[in-house]
């Protein structure tokens, strides 16, 4: 039996005898007050047990895989993501972890949270310790790599993906699921960011051929950071078509032997169109009570990466309009302020580059696309080439 003893106490023994045993009852009913439920308060500064990943998907690691680290864009309820982490787990071949967006982050670029707590819950996706994060693709691979959430602090590859819709072009500096991998890339660690070129033809099952295609390659950038011939510097950003199944020959095994394309990066972007709102629609100094509302009310306080943050802000707010309105009553005039509101759109264009080396020209004629990125634009010609050497080596081209 585990005791506790006080030295050099200057308690009365019967209080210190008194103390020890409700400490006790504590340990014994995982950290109960004496109130008798066992449901004492947690301490703030104690950590919480249920962020720790489950039993089975922590026994089961072995120490010699390396470690797999998955996030993306569209959050950790996507199927891409989804159905990526499936498949990299059922080989047995890596130790899988996922720390993800628990919400659509996809065109959040590479921002990070900051002067806000970020919530971080506990999952878990068929095996693979997972983490949802209330934050940015880039605060996921953050936290991750930081040592504060995983007992490492650095896996062999980092993969984000696989996210809905390409991140070709000038959408790149949009894309969350780009963001981070680039994120990963300036904590030094090999990474791929993957996207599924979705249209209104796409089904679900998409994502599942998606991997069929992108695994080998997957599986060929682990073996070769292991052995340190990996291109350094760089991270893949790699495009598959629409209906990756029913592309070229209509056989997957062709594609990804024959349907990689080495690319760069082009100057392809949507046009970026702003939608007024009609302000009728949110009478000013009126705060409706249901969902509509209070998400309206959020964005208006700004990203807010957690929850907490943001209904205290809302609650803020609302106190700040309500002295507004009672000094107004009071008989002060207040200079009226104008609030407009407004949705934007991305809305595709037609481009006139004809170069077939282009990320968004191959994609279109139904290659997968993967283009290097470097952190410098002074290397761009030495990593294009490294890569190039890399792909043509993992992919050997039809005799």
């Amino acid at each position: 039996m585990t005791s506790t003893s006080v030295k050099n106490s200057l308690l009365p023994p019967g209080l210190v005898s008194n103390l020890q045993e409700v400490l006790l009852s504590r340990k014994a009913g995982g950290g109960g007050g004496g109130d008798g439920d066992g449901k004492g308060e947690q301490s703030k500064d104690a950590p919480d047990d249920s962020l720790e990943p489950s039993a089975s998907a922590s026994t089961d690691e072995d120490s010699s895989k390396p470690i797999v680290l998955v996030t993306n864009g569209d959050g950790i309820d996507s199927p891409g993501l989804t159905c990526l982490v499936e498949a990299l787990v059922s080989q047995g071949l890596y130790n899988v972890h996922v720390c993800a967006p628990q919400s659509d982050k996809s065109v959040s670029g590479h921002s990070v949270t900051l002067r806000e707590t970020v919530a971080v819950s506990s999952a878990e996706i068929r095996g693979a310790p997972a983490y949802e994060v209330s934050g940015t693709p880039a605060d996921c691979v953050s936290l991750a790599l930081s040592g504060a959430l995983f007992s490492w602090s650095k896996p062999l590859l980092v993969i984000s993906g696989i996210n809905r819709g390409s991140s070709c072009g000038h959408h790149m500096f949009y894309s969350g699921v780009v963001a981070g991998a680039r994120e990963a890339l300036l904590c030094g660690v090999s990474s791929l960011s993957i996207s599924l070129n979705w249209k209104d033809t796409s089904q679900e099952n998409d994502f599942k051929d998606a991997v069929a295609v992108c695994l080998p390659l997957i599986n060929a950038a682990i073996k070769d950071i292991e052995k340190g011939i990996f291109p350094k510097s760089c991270s893949l950003n790699i495009e598959i078509p629409t209906s990756p199944s029913s592309t070229k020959s209509g056989r997957i095994d062709y594609l990804v032997q024959q349907g990689f394309k080495l690319t760069r990066l082009s100057k392809w972007r949507s046009t970026l169109n702003w939608q007024a709102i009609s302000a009728n629609r949110y009478p000013a100094g009126h705060f409706m009570s249901n969902q509509q509302s209070l998400g309206i009310q959020l964005a208006q306080l700004g990203r807010d990466a957690s929850a907490a943050g943001a209904a205290r802000r809302l609650a803020t707010q609302r106190k700040n309009v309500e002295i507004v309105e009672s000094t107004g009553a009071a008989g002060k005039n207040e200079p009226e302020r104008v609030k407009k509101y407004f949705r934007l759109e991305f809305l595709d264009k037609e481009h006139n580059d004809t170069d077939e080396d282009l990320d968004f020209r191959a994609l279109e004629n139904g290659f997968v696309s993967v283009t290097p990125l470097s952190l410098s634009p002074s290397i761009e010609s030495e990593i294009h080439t490294a890569a190039s050497d890399w792909i043509s080596s993992v992919l050997p081209q039809e005799q």
